[in-house]
């Protein structure tokens, strides 16, 4: 069987691949397209990095609600000091200017005592509320921002599975193509020894098979280095790897269409729509600092032994507060215009990414457009070079045609299976790409049957957590 032989459908994309190559065996493999892009959603590291980075995101909601909350501290103290006292005894006037008399009091004593403060705020300039609602704004991004490596992850499996795939049918394809050079190289010895051909017949089959066997060394480089960055890319060993299909159907029908659902559902573009939405809560909270902020205090304490004469005291206190700020050295007007500026910069880099999602839409539109072409043109090569071949091999053998000649027709043929090879490849990936540029490669829309992380669990685990040191995972 000829393992890179390829058949294309409207549906389907079907890869006979794999067959007589002996792949090492390992724990685990990864034997359809699906199943590969399942393990890597699964397993990925840089997505588990990124999933970590949008657990610890989550916490910037439960610091900022924690303003509205009160604050209670507690304080205890325990000590030995040693005091000394001196009054003074104004004279009495009987008998008249009878002179001042003197009292010390001296000793140690041994200290103790504990209290309570709680402060509530009621007013900062609607500081919390702005942190609060900026602090939401960056937890949407980064969920965002996980859903854009979430495409990565998968974008990069996909390509590693199909260079794979296009390295073992190519690789096959040199092997055979050696095979075949090796037995023409055979018959043109056979024939020079029946006096039916020149030496120099010989000559240039044995320079085809050297040419032949540089090109399979070649591709045997390709196919262990597809192998290396498949392994990284989804984490496990290759099986015997599957068919692979385009993902037209998820693809709308025309590009205007496309141009826009990506310019408005890419992550980095929604991405960027929050962190523009942060940036004017920052204004918000930069703001609130000019304005008054209003507090309640209660504080209870109970000390023993803080003097000589005292032996136990107790104190209980609930105070207002109210604090106005009116010049701090200019640093807070300078926040102030810092963070519009910000404000400014994060809208600027939200129409970048829009541009660029346009940008990415349109040309992966342009490479799937091409690429099926490719792949009906070199199935046509292919077809013409089988037909060329066997003409040229018939006219050779009744000696209308050279060794030459038979040897070209020959390489035309390897070169336009191996063309076929890369142009469905090629295919396949840049209906991926697209996919992606529209924001919609995700495991729901592909349906690879696996449990998808939530974001909302952590969230809702952690928003409201008043107490509590250790992570809901357990950490």
């Amino acid at each position: 069987m000829f393992v890179g032989r390829f058949w294309f459908g409207k549906a389907r994309f079907v890869a006979l691949v794999g067959a007589s190559l002996a792949l090492p065996h390992a724990m685990a493999f990864a034997d359809s397209l699906e199943q590969a892009l399942a393990y890597a959603y699964q397993n990925n590291p840089q997505l588990n990095a990124q999933r970590a980075l949008v657990r610890a995101t989550d916490e910037n909601v439960a610091q900022a609600l924690a303003g509205y909350r009160p604050k209670v501290s507690a304080n205890a103290s325990l000590g030995i000091q040693s005091l000394s006292t001196t009054i003074k005894n104004v004279g009495s006037t009987i008998p008249p200017n009878a002179p001042a008399t003197y009292f010390t009091q001296s000793g140690e004593t041994a200290p103790y005592g504990a209290g309570t403060t709680i402060t509530q705020t009621l007013y900062n300039g609607f500081q919390t509320a702005s942190k609060t609602r900026q602090a939401e704004s960056q937890v949407f991004a980064a969920r965002e921002n996980l859903r854009a490596m979430e495409q990565t992850v998968l974008l990069n499996a996909v390509t590693a599975y199909m260079n794979l795939l296009r390295d073992i049918a190519t690789l096959e394809l040199q092997r055979q193509n050696v095979k075949v050079l090796g037995d023409q190289l055979e018959q043109t010895r056979k024939r020079l020894d029946a006096g039916n051909v020149t030496a120099t017949d010989v000559y240039q089959a044995e320079s085809r098979l050297a040419a032949g066997r540089i090109q399979m060394f070649a591709a045997e480089a390709n196919y262990e280095t597809s192998r290396a960055v498949y392994k990284q890319a989804i984490g496990l060993e290759p099986g015997k790897l599957a068919a692979a299909s385009p993902v037209d159907r998820f693809i709308p029908n025309n590009r205007a269409t496309a141009v826009s659902i990506g310019a408005a559902q890419h992550p980095t573009v929604v991405a960027a729509q929050y962190t523009v939405d942060a940036a004017t809560q920052q204004v918000k909270v930069a703001e609130s600092a000019l304005q008054p902020t209003v507090s309640l205090q209660g504080n209870v304490q109970e000390n023993y032994a803080s003097a000589l004469s005292t032996y136990q005291s107790f104190s209980a206190s609930l105070l207002g507060q109210v604090t106005v700020p009116i010049y701090q050295g200019g640093s807070d007007y300078s926040l102030i215009r810092q963070a519009k500026e910000t404000l400014g910069q994060q809208r600027l880099n939200l129409d970048v990414a829009r541009d660029q999602a346009r940008v990415g839409v349109l040309q992966f539109w342009a490479q799937t457009e091409a690429a099926k072409h490719s792949v009906d043109s070199a199935q046509a090569q292919v077809k013409e070079a089988e037909q060329a071949l066997n003409g040229v091999s018939e006219e050779a053998r009744l000696g209308q045609r050279t060794t030459l000649d038979v040897l070209n027709a020959q390489q035309e043929l390897v070169g336009a299976r191996v063309n076929l090879i890369g142009a469905q490849r090629d295919r396949i990936v840049a209906s991926y790409s697209l996919l992606a540029a529209l924001g919609r490669l995700a495991p729901q829309v592909l349906g690879l049957g696996v449990a998808t992380y939530d974001t909302q669990v952590h969230y809702q685990q952690v928003r409201d957590a008043w107490f509590g040191v250790r992570t809901p995972a357990g950490r």
